[in-house]
């Protein structure tokens, strides 16, 4: 028997429904960390199965930030016009907005960011390592500092801002397990009052 307080930390942790949590404790005998495993694998396999699907309905929200001096504009795509109008995906949607308020993320992930973006940040990042160390150990600090700057550029790789030991792409795989259908972030811009536009 899994107790009710079990099942409500794990639903805390990862938003996952009653009955996911139930079943993922179950499965993993009350063992809380390993619960949040098989959910977060459950939710991969789930949007892998749906990624071929097409997403042509969804919703556009907007978040301005208290005071009105910074917002974000926001489109999801889903499968039916039924989920579009769903709770859940309005409030993922909403949640997404806030995310770019908050983190200011510059593409939604790592194979939009260009090949010239990429050269001059890692022209930057070798300029503060040590050039003295061996060339294997260098590129290993090369590569660990280029992984750390996708997760603050990338939205899809940057920690949820409501539960940051999981990331936005975490997020969006469990929602799509939750609801049952492709979620596609499709766009996103972000505005700061008095910034220059590019």
């Amino acid at each position: 028997m899994i107790k009710k307080d079990l099942i409500v930390k794990l639903r805390q942790r990862t938003g996952a429904g009653i009955m996911e949590c139930k079943e993922a404790l179950k499965e993993t005998e009350g063992k809380i960390e390993e619960a949040i495993v098989y959910l977060r694998k459950k939710g991969l396999s789930k949007a892998k199965k749906r990624a071929s699907r097409k997403a042509e309905h969804g919703a556009i929200s907007a978040y301005i930030h208290t005071g009105g001096k910074v917002g974000a504009l926001i489109e999801v795509n889903c499968e039916t016009d039924f989920v579009s109008r769903n709770e859940t995906f309005q409030k993922f949607v909403k949640d997404m907005a806030m995310q770019i308020v908050a983190a200011n993320p510059a593409y939604l992930k790592r194979k939009d960011v260009p090949l010239k973006v990429i050269e001059k940040e890692k022209d930057i990042l070798s300029s503060q390592v040590d050039s003295k160390k061996p060339e294997e150990i260098l590129e290993k600090i090369l590569q660990g500092k280029l992984e750390k700057y996708f997760k603050e550029i990338c939205l899809l790789e940057q920690p949820f801002i409501k539960n940051p030991e999981i990331t936005v792409e975490e997020h969006l795989h469990q929602h799509i397990a939750r609801i049952g259908e492709k979620l596609e972030i499709k766009r996103f811009s972000r505005f700061k009052l008095g910034e220059e536009i590019d």
